[in-house]
């Protein structure tokens, strides 16, 4: 999987690691004009009061990866999996609800709010003093400042997965105490609600080696109502447990155990009473038998969230944008939906969005023709890019029209799709040689790489449409030694124009006007052939049926303190 940037995930999809102008409303919930009806919920996670929940037990956490790196703002680091044992232990200053409506969080946040607009826009954050890292120095403003630091994009040696909101800061400082931050800002930025979230200590931040290093296999400090308890790399298991030092309400689970195994492993796994929540994704045979399992159900939401095929623009073949949009024309996305959703209790609606999803104010159908599935035009256009038919395959120069659909082993959802695709593109002439690869191993050793001309998977998302996708449509930079580097952009294309486009986006406080600036980005990305969206992704998530506050969140935020068993 991988969050405020968009996060990518495999099956259950890794950042959308998406505003809140104040108040949150550019990310509305279910209430959009593409809404599918009242079966589709903002959020269903059995939310009951914490007098509810029994005080102890350990919940068993299924997941499909055993991440390595902990810093959840690196590159490496921005997975939804990262993101899910994070938030149990670090702070964020605001907080969503299901309806995307942002507020302060009282554990980390007394009060947090613009106060200035002229000349600059100037965001005044008061802490709550009571708030403690784990090796007992307070939470202040320096760690706030070491985050803007090393997250603005000026020292290019911080492998970021984002600069959003962050590069628009022109100084972070201390106020009338050190609990009082004092963010002026150099562009406006609509949504800094969504910055500092998570937010490190400020010695993972004062240097790109302790950015890069530091937390990699290693969970060093937390702020949060659990801590790091250990890693088990022969079982791939995460345990947390409850922090007696927490300053809140105290945690109702004595730990939790995140446990990592093969995607089609999970659905077994809990059907065998040994996990007790695993996020299903849109695969309905999994769906169907997490349903029949005794005491457990499935918990379905409308979020963020959207399944896509990314191609590789630093690929030999993908480079020319031609090329790109051909195959985007070729690529059935109707059949893809419906093989993925069938049997879901899922509306099969095209996503023709890169920010909004079908279900947010905002949304419109951007796509335009590259969104018709068109194989007559996709052949002519291929022609006319110089891949001509050479028997039964295009080549060029000699050199055969041959791309890697790069997925992770045991996951049979992207499995499917890179078969559907296959089949789709030989009709053109355009081999695909599916290659599976391990699942720990699909991010950061292929995708990230750019290793691979064409994957599948999803992306999570949070209530900031844009500056929450920012990131996966930049530009690339430069770094010291002079290596482009494309941060959180996986299908490493992008153009000065988009950035400027996104830019006016997340630089406008009306929201009316975001939302218009924000679609104008989008068609410029539809032409460019990135991602190319297939559906917004249902929220799927086993449980045990005694499991309180956890389940198909939306864009609610998760009080891990309030998670526990009814029974």
């Amino acid at each position: 999987m991988r969050t405020s940037r968009l996060i990518a995930v495999m099956a259950v999809a890794g950042a959308m690691a998406m505003t809140g102008c104040g108040g949150g409303d550019r990310g509305a919930a279910v209430s959009g004009p593409q809404s599918q009806g009242a079966a589709v919920r903002a959020f269903d996670i059995h939310a009951v009061g914490r007098a509810q929940v029994k005080d102890g037990g350990t919940l068993r956490w299924g997941i499909n990866q055993y991440p390595t790196q902990w810093n959840l703002n690196h590159v490496d680091g921005n997975l939804a999996y990262v993101k899910s044992v994070v938030d149990a232990l670090l702070p964020s200053p605001f907080r969503s609800d299901e309806k995307a409506v942002i507020s302060a969080n009282p554990d980390y946040l007394v009060d947090g709010k613009v106060t200035a607009r002229d000349p600059k826009q100037v965001v005044t954050l008061t802490l709550n003093p009571k708030a403690r890292w784990s090796d007992g120095k307070p939470v202040t403003w320096r760690d706030y400042e070491a985050q803007w630091k090393a997250m603005n994009g000026k020292n290019t040696d911080f492998r970021v997965s984002s600069t959003t909101g962050y590069q628009d800061i022109a100084s972070v400082a201390r106020g009338k105490d050190d609990y009082e931050v004092v963010i002026t800002f150099k562009n406006d930025f609509g949504d800094w609600q969504s910055l500092f979230a998570p937010l490190y200590p400020k010695a993972t931040n004062d240097t790109a080696a302790t950015f890069n290093n530091a937390w990699l296999n290693k969970i060093p400090v937390s702020a949060g109502p659990f801590r790091f308890k250990a890693f088990d790399q022969t079982a791939k298991t995460i345990t947390l447990v409850r922090d007696p030092a927490w300053w809140g309400e105290p945690a109702k689970l004595d730990q939790i155990i995140f446990r990592a195994m093969e995607s089609d492993s999970l659905v077994g796994a809990f059907s065998n009473g040994e996990i007790d929540t695993f996020d299903i994704g849109p695969s309905a045979p999994d769906y169907a038998r997490a349903k029949a399992t005794q005491g457990a159900v499935v918990r379905q939401a409308a979020g963020p969230d959207f399944r896509h095929i990314t191609m590789n623009g630093e690929s030999a073949i993908l480079s020319d944008v031609n090329v790109r949009r051909a195959l985007a024309t070729a690529i059935n996305r109707q059949a893809i939906a419906q093989s993925d959703l069938q049997g879901l209790d899922w509306p099969i609606t095209l996503l023709g969005n890169h920010f909004f999803m079908n279900t947010q104010e905002g949304y419109q159908d951007n796509a335009g023709a590259l969104g018709s599935y068109d194989p007559e035009r996709a052949k002519a256009a291929l022609d006319a890019a110089g891949w001509k038919l050479s028997g039964q395959t295009r080549a060029k120069g000699g050199k055969e029209m041959n791309l890697r659909f790069v997925m992770p082993s045991g996951l049979q959802l992207t499995k499917s799709e890179g078969e559907l695709v296959q089949n789709m593109l030989i009709q053109l002439g355009v081999k695909v040689t599916l290659q599976a690869v391990p699942a720990d191993d699909y991010f950061t050793k292929y995708i990230i790489p750019g290793n691979y001309d064409l994957t599948s998977f999803s992306y999570v998302g949070t209530p900031y449409p844009v500056s929450s996708g920012y990131g996966i449509y930049a530009n690339a930079t430069t770094d010291a030694k002079g290596v482009r580097q494309w941060n959180a952009n996986l299908g490493r294309i992008g153009s000065p124009e988009i950035d400027l486009a996104m830019q006016r986006a997340t630089a406008e406080l009306d929201v009316a006007k975001a939302r218009e600036a924000t679609n104008q980005a989008d068609k410029l990305i539809w032409d460019a052939v990135n991602v190319l969206p297939l559906y917004q992704r249902p929220q799927n998530v086993a449980v045990k049926a005694t499991l309180a506050n956890l389940g198909a969140r939306g864009f609610y935020d998760l009080r891990y303190q309030d998670i526990g068993f009814t029974g």
